[in-house]
């Protein structure tokens, strides 16, 4: 089942401030994030918890407010891009801590988040986007990464290159298509 996503804002005359934007496109990456962890299992890959199952979500989510920020680079300055990073990702974390604690009971989520945004962030920005798309490369990484995190089980063993070739992509096309309706 294709996943809807609604990136139309209702009354499309009024200006929208970057917070409200942010926010906006929070719940559609943690929306994608989710369809894509799914997507797995429904490609018959498996997770050993629902722990696991929502580190896969994080890292997507990872890939998206990266996403965010490369193609916010050229559509803003760089205080308005900035600002929209901040919301974003406090919007994130907001979404990690609060289904966290729904799945996996009381504990701090976000903060183990910040630090994986962290590292992740460093680690992509080596990686080249080419004409404003993600490269192989950094797909590759986002595929080791969920590969990782899924484990060494034999029904796991093709993770790589289902993320890299499939739905690492759709992730991307989607949330790209998002961010740009709602900057219109």
């Amino acid at each position: 089942m294709a996943l809807r996503i609604k990136s139309h804002w209702q009354n499309e005359a009024r200006e929208r401030s970057l917070p409200e934007i942010a926010s906006a496109l929070a719940f559609i990456a943690w929306r994608l994030a989710l369809d894509q962890a799914i997507n797995l299992h429904c490609e018959r890959f498996t997770y050993a918890s629902d722990a696991q199952r929502l580190l896969v979500i994080q890292e997507y989510l990872v890939f998206l407010l990266q996403t965010a920020d490369r193609l916010s680079h050229d559509r803003l300055s760089d205080e308005d891009r900035r600002m929209l990073m901040i919301a974003l990702a406090k919007k994130v974390v907001e979404h990690v801590q609060d289904n966290s604690l729904d799945l996996l009971g009381a504990g701090d989520y976000g903060t183990p988040f910040i630090e994986r945004l962290n590292l992740r962030s460093d680690e992509y920005a080596a990686f080249q986007w080419d004409e404003q798309e993600p490269s192989y490369a950094l797909l590759r990484h986002l595929g080791f990464e969920i590969q990782t995190l899924m484990g060494a089980a034999p029904e796991n063993r093709w993770v790589i290159d289902q993320v890299m070739d499939r739905d690492g992509w759709d992730a991307y096309k989607k949330f790209t298509r998002a961010l740009n309706e709602l900057f219109e």
